[in-house]
Protein backbone atom coordinates (compact mmCIF):
# COMPACT_ATOMS: atom_id res chain seq x y z
CA UNK A 1 0.00 0.00 0.00
CA UNK A 2 3.26 2.34 0.02
CA UNK A 3 2.03 3.33 -3.63
CA UNK A 4 -1.45 4.56 -2.85
CA UNK A 5 0.07 6.58 0.36
CA UNK A 6 2.55 8.23 -1.89
CA UNK A 7 0.45 9.20 -4.55
CA UNK A 8 -2.00 10.37 -2.51
CA UNK A 9 0.60 13.15 -0.30
CA UNK A 10 1.31 14.15 -3.86
CA UNK A 11 -2.44 14.65 -4.52
CA UNK A 12 -3.14 16.41 -1.02
CA UNK A 13 0.21 19.01 -1.99
CA UNK A 14 -1.61 20.43 -4.66
CA UNK A 15 -4.74 22.78 -3.22
CA UNK A 16 -7.45 21.97 -5.11
CA UNK A 17 -10.65 23.73 -3.48
CA UNK A 18 -13.90 23.10 -6.18
CA UNK A 19 -13.58 25.66 -9.35
CA UNK A 20 -9.64 25.79 -8.33
CA UNK A 21 -8.75 22.88 -9.67
CA UNK A 22 -7.01 22.76 -12.64
CA UNK A 23 -3.18 22.20 -11.60
CA UNK A 24 -4.57 19.26 -9.84
CA UNK A 25 -6.33 18.26 -12.63
CA UNK A 26 -3.37 18.41 -14.94
CA UNK A 27 -0.92 16.30 -12.62
CA UNK A 28 -3.83 13.42 -12.92
CA UNK A 29 -3.53 13.72 -17.21
CA UNK A 30 0.65 13.64 -17.11
CA UNK A 31 0.30 10.69 -14.24
CA UNK A 32 -1.76 8.68 -16.18
CA UNK A 33 -0.76 9.46 -19.65
CA UNK A 34 3.26 8.26 -17.73
CA UNK A 35 1.23 4.80 -17.05
CA UNK A 36 0.79 4.25 -21.04
CA UNK A 37 -3.27 5.66 -20.73
CA UNK A 38 -4.73 8.43 -22.95
CA UNK A 39 -7.15 10.42 -20.63
CA UNK A 40 -8.98 13.28 -21.67
CA UNK A 41 -10.51 16.14 -20.38
CA UNK A 42 -14.11 17.26 -20.58
CA UNK A 43 -14.81 21.36 -20.75
CA UNK A 44 -15.61 21.90 -17.23
CA UNK A 45 -12.19 20.15 -16.46
CA UNK A 46 -12.71 16.58 -14.90
CA UNK A 47 -10.72 13.65 -16.26
CA UNK A 48 -11.70 10.86 -18.16
CA UNK A 49 -9.39 7.62 -18.72
CA UNK A 50 -10.33 4.01 -20.05
CA UNK A 51 -8.39 1.27 -18.52
CA UNK A 52 -9.43 -1.31 -20.67
CA UNK A 53 -11.35 -4.45 -21.04
CA UNK A 54 -14.37 -5.22 -23.50
CA UNK A 55 -18.19 -5.13 -22.88
CA UNK A 56 -20.56 -3.93 -19.83
CA UNK A 57 -18.70 -0.81 -19.04
CA UNK A 58 -18.64 0.30 -15.62
CA UNK A 59 -16.96 4.39 -14.58
CA UNK A 60 -15.53 4.41 -11.42
CA UNK A 61 -15.84 7.86 -10.56
CA UNK A 62 -13.52 9.63 -7.66
CA UNK A 63 -12.99 13.40 -7.10
CA UNK A 64 -10.31 16.08 -6.59
CA UNK A 65 -12.27 18.91 -5.56
CA UNK A 66 -12.14 19.72 -1.85
CA UNK A 67 -13.59 22.18 0.53
CA UNK A 68 -11.87 25.80 0.89
CA UNK A 69 -12.89 29.13 1.28
CA UNK A 70 -12.97 32.38 -1.15
CA UNK A 71 -12.43 36.35 0.01
CA UNK A 72 -15.97 37.44 0.34
CA UNK A 73 -14.54 40.95 1.62
CA UNK A 74 -11.26 42.73 2.16
CA UNK A 75 -12.49 44.44 5.41
CA UNK A 76 -11.89 47.91 6.78
CA UNK A 77 -8.44 46.47 9.30
CA UNK A 78 -7.04 44.78 6.14
CA UNK A 79 -8.55 41.04 6.93
CA UNK A 80 -10.31 39.21 5.28
CA UNK A 81 -14.06 37.87 5.83
CA UNK A 82 -14.31 34.56 3.86
CA UNK A 83 -17.08 32.64 2.30
CA UNK A 84 -17.15 29.04 2.21
CA UNK A 85 -16.10 26.49 -0.35
CA UNK A 86 -18.33 23.04 -0.66
CA UNK A 87 -19.00 22.06 2.84
CA UNK A 88 -16.13 23.85 4.73
CA UNK A 89 -17.19 24.29 8.59
CA UNK A 90 -15.60 27.15 10.18
CA UNK A 91 -15.75 25.24 13.44
CA UNK A 92 -12.90 22.50 12.15
CA UNK A 93 -11.00 25.70 10.38
CA UNK A 94 -10.42 27.79 13.41
CA UNK A 95 -6.99 28.53 13.90
CA UNK A 96 -5.71 26.82 10.57
CA UNK A 97 -3.09 28.05 8.67
CA UNK A 98 -3.83 28.93 4.49
CA UNK A 99 -2.93 30.04 1.72
CA UNK A 100 -4.61 33.11 -0.47
CA UNK A 101 -4.06 32.63 -4.43
CA UNK A 102 -4.93 36.09 -6.25
CA UNK A 103 -5.39 36.10 -10.04
CA UNK A 104 -2.39 37.22 -11.02
CA UNK A 105 0.08 34.40 -9.47
CA UNK A 106 0.71 35.96 -6.13
CA UNK A 107 0.32 33.27 -3.24
CA UNK A 108 0.18 35.00 0.52
CA UNK A 109 0.05 33.04 3.73
CA UNK A 110 -2.20 33.51 6.64
CA UNK A 111 -4.53 32.18 9.65
CA UNK A 112 -7.95 31.89 10.36
CA UNK A 113 -9.22 33.45 13.66
CA UNK A 114 -12.44 34.68 14.92
CA UNK A 115 -12.47 38.22 15.22
CA UNK A 116 -10.93 39.19 18.92
CA UNK A 117 -9.35 35.60 19.21
CA UNK A 118 -7.08 36.75 22.66
CA UNK A 119 -8.82 35.49 25.59
CA UNK A 120 -6.85 37.98 26.90
CA UNK A 121 -8.75 40.67 25.53
CA UNK A 122 -12.27 39.04 24.94
CA UNK A 123 -14.80 37.97 27.91
CA UNK A 124 -16.65 36.41 25.43
CA UNK A 125 -14.51 34.40 23.76
CA UNK A 126 -15.95 30.47 24.48
CA UNK A 127 -19.58 31.94 23.97
CA UNK A 128 -19.07 33.31 20.99
CA UNK A 129 -20.18 31.28 17.97
CA UNK A 130 -17.79 30.60 15.49
CA UNK A 131 -19.20 31.17 12.05
CA UNK A 132 -18.20 32.83 8.70
CA UNK A 133 -19.21 36.50 9.82
CA UNK A 134 -17.29 35.97 12.87
CA UNK A 135 -14.28 34.81 11.74
CA UNK A 136 -11.51 36.32 9.56
CA UNK A 137 -7.83 35.44 7.91
CA UNK A 138 -5.65 37.34 9.11
CA UNK A 139 -2.87 37.70 6.87
CA UNK A 140 0.67 37.41 7.63
CA UNK A 141 1.36 40.52 6.24
CA UNK A 142 1.94 44.45 7.22
CA UNK A 143 -1.67 45.12 6.35
CA UNK A 144 -3.91 47.26 8.52
CA UNK A 145 -6.60 48.23 5.94
CA UNK A 146 -8.29 47.80 2.91
CA UNK A 147 -5.89 50.02 0.76
CA UNK A 148 -3.28 47.87 2.37
CA UNK A 149 -4.21 44.73 1.30
CA UNK A 150 -5.69 45.51 -2.19
CA UNK A 151 -2.40 46.92 -2.78
CA UNK A 152 -1.26 43.35 -2.61
CA UNK A 153 -3.68 42.41 -5.39
CA UNK A 154 -6.05 40.74 -3.23
CA UNK A 155 -9.65 40.99 -3.99
CA UNK A 156 -12.96 39.26 -3.39
CA UNK A 157 -13.29 36.15 -5.41
CA UNK A 158 -9.71 35.34 -4.68
CA UNK A 159 -9.49 30.95 -3.25
CA UNK A 160 -8.43 30.26 0.37
CA UNK A 161 -6.59 26.77 0.45
CA UNK A 162 -6.58 25.46 4.25
CA UNK A 163 -3.25 23.49 5.06
CA UNK A 164 -3.88 19.57 5.05
CA UNK A 165 -1.78 18.71 7.54
CA UNK A 166 -0.61 15.29 5.85
CA UNK A 167 0.74 12.58 8.25
CA UNK A 168 0.90 8.67 8.32
CA UNK A 169 1.69 6.92 11.57
CA UNK A 170 3.55 3.82 12.43
CA UNK A 171 -0.04 1.59 12.75
CA UNK A 172 -0.95 2.84 9.32
CA UNK A 173 -3.26 5.64 9.77
CA UNK A 174 -3.31 8.17 7.26
CA UNK A 175 -4.71 12.14 8.56
CA UNK A 176 -5.47 15.25 6.28
CA UNK A 177 -8.00 17.35 5.63
CA UNK A 178 -9.13 16.33 2.32
CA UNK A 179 -8.72 12.31 2.58
CA UNK A 180 -12.51 13.12 0.88
CA UNK A 181 -11.58 12.46 -2.01
CA UNK A 182 -8.22 12.23 -2.91
CA UNK A 183 -7.77 9.16 -0.97
CA UNK A 184 -9.53 7.02 -3.59
CA UNK A 185 -8.29 9.06 -6.48
CA UNK A 186 -5.49 7.94 -5.28
CA UNK A 187 -6.95 3.90 -5.14
CA UNK A 188 -8.05 4.56 -8.53
CA UNK A 189 -4.39 5.67 -9.97
CA UNK A 190 -2.92 2.59 -8.22
CA UNK A 191 -5.16 0.55 -10.21
CA UNK A 192 -4.19 1.94 -13.28
CA UNK A 193 -0.76 1.55 -12.22
CA UNK A 194 -1.52 -2.00 -11.37
CA UNK A 195 -3.39 -2.92 -14.41
CA UNK A 196 -0.80 -2.12 -16.38
CA UNK A 197 2.51 -2.88 -14.25
CA UNK A 198 1.04 -6.78 -13.67
CA UNK A 199 -0.88 -7.05 -16.75
CA UNK A 200 -3.88 -7.48 -15.75
CA UNK A 201 -6.82 -8.73 -17.79
CA UNK A 202 -9.98 -7.13 -17.36
CA UNK A 203 -13.33 -9.02 -17.79
CA UNK A 204 -15.42 -5.74 -18.55
CA UNK A 205 -14.57 -2.30 -20.19
CA UNK A 206 -13.44 0.20 -17.06
CA UNK A 207 -12.96 3.68 -17.19
CA UNK A 208 -12.13 5.81 -13.92
CA UNK A 209 -13.39 9.36 -13.99
CA UNK A 210 -12.13 12.24 -12.08
CA UNK A 211 -14.50 14.56 -11.21
CA UNK A 212 -13.66 18.62 -10.27
CA UNK A 213 -16.60 19.49 -8.93
CA UNK A 214 -18.49 16.72 -6.27
CA UNK A 215 -18.41 19.21 -3.42
CA UNK A 216 -21.36 21.58 -4.77
CA UNK A 217 -23.00 18.52 -6.43
CA UNK A 218 -22.60 18.44 -9.77
CA UNK A 219 -19.51 16.38 -10.36
CA UNK A 220 -20.95 13.58 -12.47
CA UNK A 221 -23.60 15.28 -14.23
CA UNK A 222 -21.88 15.73 -17.50
CA UNK A 223 -19.11 14.13 -19.37
CA UNK A 224 -19.66 10.27 -18.29
CA UNK A 225 -18.87 7.79 -21.54
CA UNK A 226 -21.98 7.04 -23.87
CA UNK A 227 -21.54 3.52 -23.39
CA UNK A 228 -21.32 3.26 -19.49
CA UNK A 229 -23.78 0.95 -18.08
CA UNK A 230 -22.84 0.99 -14.07
CA UNK A 231 -21.05 3.98 -12.30
CA UNK A 232 -19.40 3.29 -8.87
CA UNK A 233 -18.62 6.72 -6.78
CA UNK A 234 -15.01 5.65 -4.72
CA UNK A 235 -15.62 8.60 -2.32
CA UNK A 236 -15.27 8.55 1.57
CA UNK A 237 -16.75 5.66 4.10
CA UNK A 238 -18.28 6.99 6.36
CA UNK A 239 -17.23 6.55 10.07
CA UNK A 240 -19.50 7.62 12.84
CA UNK A 241 -22.23 6.81 15.34
CA UNK A 242 -25.11 4.40 14.63
CA UNK A 243 -22.61 3.36 11.91
CA UNK A 244 -20.72 -0.24 10.97
CA UNK A 245 -18.15 1.17 9.49
CA UNK A 246 -14.24 1.81 10.94
CA UNK A 247 -11.12 3.16 9.63
CA UNK A 248 -9.28 -0.35 8.35
CA UNK A 249 -13.03 -1.57 6.27
CA UNK A 250 -14.18 -0.80 2.97
CA UNK A 251 -17.73 0.66 3.14
CA UNK A 252 -20.64 -0.37 0.77
CA UNK A 253 -23.29 2.71 1.23
CA UNK A 254 -26.63 0.72 0.63
CA UNK A 255 -28.34 3.96 0.90
CA UNK A 256 -27.54 7.86 1.61
CA UNK A 257 -29.38 11.36 1.58
CA UNK A 258 -30.65 10.45 -1.63
CA UNK A 259 -32.08 7.34 -1.70
CA UNK A 260 -31.18 3.81 -2.26
CA UNK A 261 -28.40 2.61 -4.42
CA UNK A 262 -29.19 -0.02 -7.23
CA UNK A 263 -30.24 -3.65 -5.77
CA UNK A 264 -28.10 -5.71 -8.02
CA UNK A 265 -25.43 -3.40 -8.39
CA UNK A 266 -25.06 -2.80 -4.49
CA UNK A 267 -25.74 -6.78 -4.42
CA UNK A 268 -23.05 -7.71 -6.53
CA UNK A 269 -20.44 -5.26 -4.08
CA UNK A 270 -21.06 -7.51 -1.46
CA UNK A 271 -21.11 -10.80 -3.29
CA UNK A 272 -17.72 -9.71 -4.05
CA UNK A 273 -16.37 -8.84 -0.71
CA UNK A 274 -17.35 -11.96 0.48
CA UNK A 275 -15.54 -14.11 -2.23
CA UNK A 276 -12.65 -12.00 -1.79
CA UNK A 277 -12.71 -12.47 1.90
CA UNK A 278 -12.68 -8.50 2.48
CA UNK A 279 -13.26 -6.48 5.72
CA UNK A 280 -16.56 -4.45 4.94
CA UNK A 281 -19.58 -3.10 6.42
CA UNK A 282 -23.24 -1.92 5.16
CA UNK A 283 -23.85 1.57 6.17
CA UNK A 284 -26.23 4.19 5.56
CA UNK A 285 -25.41 7.69 5.43
CA UNK A 286 -28.05 10.19 6.45
CA UNK A 287 -26.01 13.17 5.17
CA UNK A 288 -24.30 12.42 2.26
CA UNK A 289 -24.54 12.43 -1.85
CA UNK A 290 -22.29 11.29 -3.96
CA UNK A 291 -21.30 11.52 -7.75
CA UNK A 292 -23.27 8.23 -8.56
CA UNK A 293 -26.35 10.23 -7.14
CA UNK A 294 -25.35 13.66 -9.95
CA UNK A 295 -25.21 11.30 -12.40
CA UNK A 296 -28.50 9.72 -12.40
CA UNK A 297 -30.38 13.34 -11.18
CA UNK A 298 -28.67 14.02 -14.60
CA UNK A 299 -30.58 11.50 -16.32
CA UNK A 300 -28.14 8.92 -16.67
CA UNK A 301 -29.20 5.50 -17.24
CA UNK A 302 -27.36 3.72 -15.14
CA UNK A 303 -27.07 1.17 -12.20
CA UNK A 304 -25.16 3.44 -9.26
CA UNK A 305 -23.13 2.50 -6.64
CA UNK A 306 -21.07 4.03 -3.87
CA UNK A 307 -18.21 2.28 -1.75
CA UNK A 308 -15.46 4.08 0.02
CA UNK A 309 -12.54 3.61 2.60
CA UNK A 310 -13.67 4.46 6.02
CA UNK A 311 -13.09 8.53 6.83
CA UNK A 312 -13.35 9.26 10.04
CA UNK A 313 -14.35 12.70 11.51
CA UNK A 314 -15.40 13.77 7.38
CA UNK A 315 -14.85 17.36 6.10
CA UNK A 316 -12.95 18.08 9.23
CA UNK A 317 -9.41 17.10 9.95
CA UNK A 318 -10.19 13.69 8.43
CA UNK A 319 -8.66 9.94 9.64
CA UNK A 320 -8.99 6.86 7.75
CA UNK A 321 -5.99 3.91 7.33
CA UNK A 322 -3.71 1.93 4.43
CA UNK A 323 -6.11 -1.39 5.27
CA UNK A 324 -8.91 0.68 4.06
CA UNK A 325 -7.27 1.77 1.15
CA UNK A 326 -6.52 -1.70 0.08
CA UNK A 327 -9.93 -3.16 1.18
CA UNK A 328 -11.01 -1.01 -1.69
CA UNK A 329 -8.52 -1.18 -4.19
CA UNK A 330 -9.45 -4.89 -3.39
CA UNK A 331 -13.21 -4.73 -4.19
CA UNK A 332 -12.64 -2.03 -6.92
CA UNK A 333 -10.03 -5.03 -8.55
CA UNK A 334 -12.45 -8.04 -8.16
CA UNK A 335 -15.63 -5.89 -9.57
CA UNK A 336 -13.60 -5.65 -13.21
CA UNK A 337 -10.72 -8.47 -13.33
CA UNK A 338 -11.10 -12.31 -14.31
Amino acid sequence: MNSIVKELEKLIAIPSPTGFTKAAAEYSVERLKALGYSPEVTNKGCVLCCLGGEGDPVVFSAHLDTLGGMVAEVKGNGRLRLTRIGGMNPNNAECENATVYTRDGKAYEGCFQMNDPSVHVNGDYSKQERNWDGMELVLDERVYSKADTEALGIATGDYVCFDPRFRVTEKGYIKSRFLDDKLSVAILFDLARRIKEEGITLRRKTYIYVTVFEEVGHGCSSGLPEDAKDIISVDMGCVGQGLACREEQVSICVKDSHGPYNYDLTGELISTAKRLGLDYALDVYPYYGSDADAALDAGYDLRHGLIGAGVYASHGYERSHIDGAENTLKLVMGMIRN
